[in-house]
Parts: structure tokens; sequence; C-alpha cells
């Protein structure tokens, strides 16, 4: 698993994230609009957009004295591309299942 792949996955591991992720996703924010919407430091959230920064899921870019954070869709295709694997491998399986089930019944 790539490096990028493993940062996603850390970043995707943490609730507060998520919900950062999903409020970045409906429109871009200032660290302190972020702040706003928490029970934490603004030096907390900081952290956390550091992280989800870090993994690729959201870009950062610097107005004036403010950075807006918004989210980068294209940051979750390697989470995607791993997950296609299990996808696959399930449908595999039911798909078999299926051939078996059918073939017990004839």
């Amino acid at each position: 698993m790539s490096d990028q792949t493993q940062n996603a996955f850390r970043a995707l591991a943490d609730p507060t994230r998520r919900d950062i992720l999903t409020m970045l996703g409906r429109q871009d924010m200032t660290i302190g609009q972020v702040s706003d919407r928490f029970d934490m430091t603004r030096a907390a959230v900081k952290k956390h957009l550091t992280v989800l920064s870090d993994g690729g899921l959201i870009s950062v870019e610097a107005r004036g004295r403010e950075r807006i954070n918004r989210l980068n869709p294209a940051g979750l295709a390697p989470v995607l591309t791993w997950l296609e694997f299990f996808d696959r491998f399930w449908d595999d399986r039911l798909s078999d299942l299926k051939t078996a089930i059918e073939k017990d019944i004839q």
C-alpha cells in the first residue's frame, strides 16, 4: 500500500476528521470556521486539518492572512481503488454462491 493511501486511511480513521470532510464537502472553510463547529481548541482543529492535508483529502489555499480549506475529492481515489478489490472479491464470491445454489436446485 502506498504512503499516500496509508495517509488517506490515517486521515479517515478519526470521526472528527470525517466530520470535517463532510463539512468541507458542503463549503470551503477557514480554520476559524471549522473551529466554531467543534468543542476543541483551534490548535487541535489545525492538527486535524494537517492530517487531512497530508492524506491528500483537502487542499489549503492562502488568501491574504486566511487559509481556506476545501475538500479534494481526488484524494479519495487511492482509498476507492483499494476498496474496489474487496468489492470485486464479494461480487465473485456471491456469484459463485449463486451458481452453487442454482446447481443444487437442478
